[in-house]
């Protein structure tokens, strides 16, 4: 008979495990990679590590095209991962892997944040920690800030700040919503404006269910490498699996899932016309549980009288984050060239 500090207190089906005496095990994790210190052999990406801050613990993995001319300036893009809020990280392997493909054909500087895991940090814990990152990168934009690390200097000597973007997918979509959404009200330091965003696959949800959400047949959803589920529809819109993920990352979020950062049109949420942005991208899967939300984000978007430029982009018959967990697929290979092409 296991001990109490052995049983599971809380557990999101066989990916993670909360146990009574406070420590968590992620069954799912894909491996940890390190940086690339010299030109990665496959995509020529240069990558480091950075811590952001201290207290709270906020890292980040910095990435550099190979350049034409040690002079370019190149976009800047601030990209959360996903994985639920709960798993995965920048330094692991598939992530790592994304960005690389990424940086190398948009010609970027990115910096890829490791914002603080449910269920030891709760939400809003990532969001704040993705708001502070985002504003460590928008500090840069001051030339006279002293140039003291190599990392610092791959922002101060390459990045162009009046084009700085914000991406995400699944989890990371949602964080890149509401860090498009805060900065609308909200000045980032500097005064740094967000040039576009855009979100792959994003993580909304809401309590009553739209769409293809009511269909008899499940549609799936990919949180890691490994894993995929399907919600249950005999087992009700409250217990499908972006319903109980919500309130494993959020237990005390305020109108569970119709909170406005999990659900754009719930009760209170704020016009999507203050997105603080002028260009944005939405991303969704013909097969992925979450697409209807994130069609829906789109025409909200456009009812609301955003004065920016929208693009949206669907790929029928694939599922959640196919792109960034099986990158060599045809389809994968174009949607890298489309978010490339939105980032150039």
């Amino acid at each position: 008979m296991a001990s109490p500090s052995e049983e599971v207190a809380k557990a999101m089906s066989t990916y993670i495990r909360d146990y009574n005496d406070g420590s968590v095990t992620r069954l799912q994790n894909s491996p940890y990679v390190p940086p690339s210190p010299t030109p990665d052999p496959v995509t020529g990406v240069t990558s480091m590590d950075m811590t952001i801050s201290e207290n709270p613990k906020i890292s980040a993995r910095l990435y550099l095209p190979q350049l034409e001319q040690q002079s370019q300036k190149l976009p800047i893009l601030v990209y959360f991962h996903g994985s639920g809020f709960c798993v995965e990280s920048p330094f692991s392997f598939i992530h790592h892997r994304h960005i690389n493909l990424l940086v190398s054909q948009a010609k970027v500087v990115a910096v890829s944040v490791a914002y603080r895991l449910a269920p030891e940090h709760p939400l809003p814990a990532a969001y704040e920690d993705s708001w502070a990152a985002l504003n460590w990168v928008a500090s840069h934009s001051n030339s006279a800030k002293n140039k003291t690390n190599k990392e610092d200097s791959w922002l101060l000597n390459y990045g162009d700040f009046g084009r700085v973007y914000v991406g995400g997918d699944s989890a990371g979509g949602n964080i890149a919503h509401n860090m498009a959404m805060r900065s609308g009200s909200e000045n980032l330091e500097n005064n740094v404006k967000i040039l576009g965003a855009f979100l792959g696959h994003p993580y909304f949800w809401g309590s009553k269910p739209t769409g293809s959400e009511n269909d008899p047949m499940p549609k799936l959803s990919v949180i890691s490498d490994s894993e995929t589920f399907a919600s249950d529809p005999v087992l009700g819109h409250e217990k499908s699996f972006p319903s109980l993920l919500w309130s494993f990352v959020y237990p005390s979020a305020p109108g569970g899932l119709d909170n406005p950062m999990l659900n754009p049109e719930g009760p209170g949420a704020p016009s999507l016309a203050r997105l603080g942005c002028s260009r944005l991208l939405i991303v969704v899967a013909g097969k992925d549980e979450l697409r209807d939300r994130g069609v829906r984000y789109s025409e909200l978007v456009k009812e609301s009288g955003w004065k920016g430029e929208l693009e949206f982009h669907e790929d029928e018959g694939e599922d959640h984050g196919f792109y960034v967990t099986n990158p060599e697929t045809l389809k994968a290979k174009n949607l890298i060239k489309r978010l490339a092409y939105f980032l150039k």
